[in-house]
This record gives structure tokens, C-alpha cells and sequence, in this order.
């Protein structure tokens, strides 16, 4: 399959919602697609530090750039911000674990097993960091991005990476910043799993 053939049938599977309950609600074994590394074209990574499952932390943030709404814009998007981490800052690959673009897709970052670089040495080693691709201080995901991050915890949580009993947090919730912006705070904050 081509990778733009790849992509399309991503996006149509999330804009269509297959697979995906109401929103807040666990399908067991249930993964939404998500766009491997291979996909977007990423090197191979430098990280080699392990998490250990299942974690019990999820850290919410955004990346407070612009957003993207397609999978071509989507995949760029995540080159952008691998490039950024790794050249920019000299990081072992980009620092998050997963990305979520308002194509409804999830894109794979350092994935389940890897330790991010998204919330500080605390938090790092004990959570999975899970970035909205958009600046989300006066504006909301649309409901197929969220959708997309529900799923993607219920399949973290069918795959055992992911304790049953895990906690969502906002990135303001364990560092001084303004990530996740205001009004996806406000929407995490009404998910069953968020804890302050």
C-alpha cells in the first residue's frame, strides 16, 4: 500500500469514526489507527531508556504551534517538530510519545516502550506524553482529535502499557506552563481517568 493510500484510509477510519465509542467511553482491545514512524518518515531513533509498564501517567500537552487538519499537513507537522527536538534541542528523536492531529489521526512518536522528553525528570520516566499538534489556548481540538486521544488510551490500557487505573494530567498540572491551553484543560478535565 502507498503511503498516500496508507494516509487516506487513516483518515477516512477516524473521520468516520470505526472503532471509536462515545466519547469517555473504554472499548476493550480497541486501537485507533495510528500512523507509524515508517509513515512519516522518521529517522531511526537515538533513545534507548525504557518505561516500565504499565505506566500509570499520561501528561496531556499542546504544542502550542499551529494546527493541522489533514494528513498531509499532519505529516509535516510531526517532521517539523522531530526536527526542532532533535537537531534544536539535541534530543535522542522527538519528545513525545504520541501526537494528535485534528486529522482524527494519532502519530506515533517514541511509542509505547520509550521514554519521552516532554514534562521534566520527574515525570518523564514515570509517564506517556501525549501532544495536540495546535495552540489550544482560545480554541478546542475538534471532537475527531479527541476521540482519537480517548482511543488511544483505551488501546494503551488493552495492550497492558497502560495501567487500568492511569491518570491523566495537564502539562500545567506537573510543570509551570500554560500547556495544554485553556480550553483543552477544560476538556480533560471532564475525562473519567483526569486527575489533578
Amino acid at each position: 500500500m502507498s503511503r498516500r493510500c496508507a494516509l487516506l484510509t487513516w483518515a477516512l477510519l477516524a473521520l468516520l469514526g470505526l472503532g471509536l465509542g462515545a466519547p469517555g467511553e473504554e472499548a476493550p482491545g480497541s486501537c485507533c489507527p495510528i500512523v507509524p514512524r515508517r509513515e512519516w518518515k522518521a529517522p531511526a531513533s537515538n533513545c534507548g531508556e525504557k518505561l516500565q509498564h504499565p505506566v500509570r501517567y499520561v501528561v496531556v500537552s499542546h504544542t502550542a504551534g499551529s494546527h493541522c487538519d489533514g494528513p498531509a499537513s499532519c505529516l509535516k507537522q510531526v517532521q517539523n517538530l522531530h526536527s526542532y527536538h532533535s537537531r534544536t534541542l539535541n534530543w535522542c528523536d522527538v519528545g513525545y510519545n504520541f501526537l494528535i492531529g485534528e486529522d482524527g489521526l494519532v502519530y506515533e512518536g517514541r511509542g509505547w516502550d520509550i521514554k519521552g522528553d516532554h514534562t521534566g525528570v520527574t515525570w518523564n520516566p514515570m509517564s506517556i506524553g501525549i501532544s495536540f499538534m495546535g495552540n489550544y489556548m482560545e480554541r478546542s481540538p475538534p471532537p475527531r482529535a479527541l476521540r482519537a486521544a480517548q482511543s488511544l488510551l483505551a488501546c494503551g490500557v488493552a495492550q497492558g502499557a497502560l495501567s487500568p487505573t492511569y491518570e491523566v494530567k495537564g502539562h500545567r498540572d506537573v510543570q509551570r506552563t500554560l500547556s495544554p491551553g485553556d480550553q483543552l484543560y477544560e476538556i480533560i478535565r471532564t475525562w473519567p481517568h483526569y486527575h489533578e
